[in-house]
């Protein structure tokens, strides 16, 4: 009966379990000196009566290899168990540089901006420079409103680099008091506020945190931002600036106006000469040569050598008339012939009389020179009308210009006065200083970590 269950554990399949259950066999065997209960090994052809189906035999061959594998596993070598990890000195380091370092900087940041930090108020204005549209009556003048001075650069910069200038800063602390504004606040809030008697530098250096302009390139535009510690102070020192700067463009378009007119009076008065010189050159050429017009002198004998050369025409056509009915002693034909040579004669002495120079009346001038001379000073002349004109009508149009405003400042949002404080943005520097805190320390960090693995 005992020896039943022992044929069944090979047909279980299970190496690994086989070496465990002799040793458990073992104890009860002491009681018999021989070796035969190992008999019941013999006895395992009793699973014979399980042969009629041989698939129960295969299970038994697959797990075979196992056991070898199960004898290899011990061969392998086996690291120790890892602790449980501990903290270290380095770590309470690391702990401690993280307090020092972003803990306690934004815990003191933190309180200052909730408990210490002064509200602010912002006053918001936008405004343009525009210029004057040239009118019809100025097109009527040929485009001469350009010479009465234009805009070379743009305004918009210049009225940026005004408004931050410190002109401009002078006369807004003169009028408002900003600088006083500023510092008293001071010992409330040391941060945000104007050091206590501080000098005209340093007010310029905190003009640019209290007062934000910018400008737009694209569209001309420009918007300014004024914060103070009181909505109407903000509002105050926005109108000023606006007034300031209408002044700035003012002065600007005048001393534009003004070069204008200063500048056409001068081409007048250079053009007045210039027409007087050339106009006087032309007088003197008709006092010497005693002609008014050389060209209609020429015309003149260029109708006596035509009138000459068409008598020479019917001379020569009667001629031949003439021979053709008498004979060549008829003294009719002598006197054809002696017309005709007296006219030829004539047309040669006027054609002479246009180069030869005591034809013309004037000592050392011949007619081609005479009329070359003439030709210039004309040139001249109706060259110092057109300047004239030309200059004349500068000085009208600098003149309109002078009794209008060409450039003025168009304020298309008005100076605005708070009812909220928007200033200062508490949660943006606290995110910011916790940002570069933490970079900060983590750079150092690893830094540090770094080195020390090198090492």
């Amino acid at each position: 009966m005992t020896d039943a269950p022992l044929p069944t554990a090979p047909a279980v399949a299970k190496p690994a379990a086989l070496s465990p259950a002799q040793p458990k066999v073992a104890p009860p065997s002491p009681a018999q000196p021989n070796p035969t209960p190992a008999k019941p090994a013999e006895i395992k052809p009793a699973p014979k009566p399980a042969q009629p189906s041989a698939t129960p035999a295969k299970p038994p061959q697959k797990p075979a290899p196992k056991p070898a594998a199960a004898a290899e596993i011990p061969d392998a070598p086996v690291r120790p168990a890892v602790g449980a990890a501990r903290l270290r000195r380095r770590h309470f380091g690391l702990i401690a540089s993280f307090i020092a370092l972003v803990f306690l900087p934004l815990t003191l940041l933190g309180a200052y901006l909730t408990f210490v930090s002064q509200d602010q108020y912002s006053s918001v204005a936008g405004f343009t420079v525009r210029k004057e549209e040239g009118g019809a009556a100025s097109e009527l003048l040929g485009g001469l409103v350009g010479l009465a001075g234009g805009s070379g650069g743009s305004d918009g910069d210049i009225l940026y680099a005004f408004i931050r200038s410190p002109a401009l800063i002078d006369a807004v602390d003169a009028k408002l008091g900003v600088r006083a504004h500023y510092a008293s606040y001071s010992g409330r809030d040391p941060l945000f506020a104007l050091p206590a008697n501080a000098s005209i530098e340093d007010l310029e250096h905190y003009w640019s945190k209290v007062v934000r302009v910018s400008f737009d390139r694209g569209s001309g535009l420009t918007q300014l931002r004024v914060l103070a510690f009181e909505p109407k102070v903000a509002q105050d020192i926005a109108t000023e600036i606006l007034r300031l700067s209408q002044d700035m463009i003012n002065n600007l378009s005048s001393l534009a106006r003004d070069d204008a007119m200063q500048y056409a009076r001068r081409d007048l008065a250079e053009s007045v000469e210039r027409l007087k010189n050339s106009r006087g050159a032309l007088t003197a050429f008709r006092t010497r040569t005693q002609i008014v017009d050389p060209t209609t002198d020429l015309q003149t004998r260029m109708g006596v050598l035509s009138n000459l050369q068409q008598q020479l025409a019917e001379a020569l056509i009667n001629l031949d008339l003439l021979r053709g009915t008498s004979r060549d002693d008829d003294p009719r034909v002598k006197q054809g012939q002696r017309l005709i040579e007296v006219i030829t004669a004539r047309i040669a002495d006027e054609r002479d009389s246009f180069s030869n120079v005591q034809n013309t009346g004037v000592a050392g001038s011949d007619y081609p020179s005479l009329i070359a001379e003439y030709e210039g000073l004309v040139v001249d002349r109706e060259f110092a009308e057109e300047s004239y004109r030309a200059a004349l009508a500068a000085v009208e149009v600098a003149r309109a210009k002078t009794s209008r405003q060409s450039r003025y400042l168009a304020t298309f949002i008005p100076p605005t006065l708070a009812q909220t404080s928007e200033f200062p943005q508490r949660w943006t520097y606290f995110g910011l200083a916790t940002l570069f805190l933490l970079l900060g320390w983590a750079v150092m960090a690893l830094v540090y970590y770094s080195i020390r693995d090198r090492s």
